[in-house]
């Protein structure tokens, strides 16, 4: 994979596996046991992906998520948590995470995580696929991982923006949260439908004027989700 990847996990036995499996793939791997040493490694070595655990030292994993996020970063990050309960989980996601595992879990299961997170960050397999789309006010530019509403930049994280690129594909077509899933998360099949619902809850609040009162991202109750044309000019640019 060629990556630089950013590991944030304070238990050694964990972080040194973590690490051989890693540069198994042929990426360089960096290794923080605390938040704060996270924090300062991603704003200044610029990872392609970080790998961050939620029980850390000074600024805990959920803390280092949300800061990043709010700063404007959009690298891929994937969770590491011992909390199995749903709501912890959708947490994170609301948090702007792209995965999580849950422990204790596969290093064979993380590597083919992080490999999902890194293909589609890069965009490597739409080099064949129309790189901007638009529908209604939304616009998508996959070469450059942009999103525009109505001209105003937008920040998505990569699996928020997969799902709108989905969607956006097909506009006005209803997607069961099953078909997101296949579609966005692909290997993954123990991924909760209730995981998508968070994903949406959040690329709502960055899409729509009033989220309660959706115009692009809607619901079709008992169906799914679509995203809507609102000015007739669906399609591609």
């Amino acid at each position: 994979m060629n990556a630089r990847i950013l590991v944030a996990e304070d238990d050694e036995k964990q972080s040194r596996l973590i690490r051989v499996y890693l540069e198994r793939e042929g990426n360089a791997v960096q290794v923080v046991a605390d938040g704060r040493a996270a924090l300062e490694k991603a704003r200044s070595g610029r990872p392609d992906l970080i790998v961050l655990d939620v029980m850390l030292p000074f600024v805990d994993g959920l803390d280092v998520c949300r800061i990043l996020r709010a700063e404007g970063s959009e690298v891929p990050i994937l969770l590491l948590t011992a909390r199995s309960t749903e709501e912890d989980m959708l947490l994170g996601l609301d948090l702007g995470a792209d995965d999580y595992l849950t422990k204790p879990y596969s290093p064979r299961e993380l590597t083919a995580r992080v490999r999902a997170l890194l293909r589609r960050s890069r965009k490597g397999g739409a080099a064949a696929e129309t790189a901007l789309l638009r529908v209604g006010e939304v616009e998508l530019d996959t070469a450059r991982f942009e999103v525009r509403v109505a001209g105003r930049p937008v920040t998505l994280t990569s699996k928020e923006f997969a799902i709108l690129e989905a969607l956006a594909r097909e506009p006005g077509r209803v997607f069961t949260r099953a078909q997101i899933i296949e579609r966005v998360f692909g290997f993954d099949r123990d991924v909760l439908e209730r995981t998508v619902d968070a994903h949406v809850m959040n690329l709502r609040r960055k899409l729509e004027a009033d989220p309660g009162r959706p115009r692009h991202l809607e619901t079709v109750y008992g169906r799914g989700y679509r995203l809507a044309d609102g000015d007739g000019t669906a399609g591609t640019v």
